[in-house]
């Protein structure tokens, strides 16, 4: 396994591992991030942290991979991202009369589209993406809430229902200024 070359070897065995390593994770990595909304240099910045991140647990021998070094470094890479992700999202808190006024105003034709999105995602996820981002609601309570066996449960469940919001724009090839409108 790679991950145990790494801190015994002589800096061009460790370079040629980097770039091998680079070469053969960064694509998806890439791709994940341009997905989520990223640049192609906010891609290399935390694909560059996923792999020092990758060669500190190696050298500490605190590393266990059990799929393959690219799916390690792209589950790293994900992490970093939505952490980045959530540091930089502008938090602006709601409260429920706030939420119901907003989508009682049929008058607000992005309020309306919105609405139709979700919508088709379910009722069950409605309420389940309503409790978590707007009434603030820890995934433990979700889980709870919603009958789910464990937190994991109920975060692979928003998830979903954020991809199914997320596909239906995708079909229809909606972007951000077509709810401005």
């Amino acid at each position: 396994m790679e991950a145990l070359m790494i801190s015994g070897n002589t800096k061009a065995t460790r370079e040629a591992l980097f770039i091998a390593l680079y070469q053969k994770a960064f694509p998806a990595a890439a791709k994940y991030v341009s997905k989520m909304g990223g640049s192609f240099d906010e891609a290399k910045d935390v694909f560059q942290d996923a792999l020092v991140i990758y060669y500190e647990k190696a050298v500490s021998n605190q590393i266990a991979i059990h799929v393959n070094e690219k799916a390690y470094l792209l589950g790293i890479t994900k992490n970093l991202w939505m952490q980045k992700y959530r540091e930089d999202r502008p938090n602006v808190p709601f409260d429920s009369a706030d939420i119901d006024t907003a989508f009682e105003d049929a008058n607000e034709p992005a309020t309306e589209k919105l609405m139709h999105y979700l919508e088709t995602a379910g009722q069950k996820c409605m309420e389940l993406l309503k409790s978590f981002y707007y009434d603030n609601l820890p995934v433990k309570k979700l889980a709870d809430l919603f009958g789910y066996t464990s937190t994991h449960s109920a975060t692979v469940q928003k998830y979903k229902c954020l991809e199914k919001v997320r596909d239906t724009v995708k079909q229809k090839s909606l972007t951000y200024e077509d709810f401005l409108k």
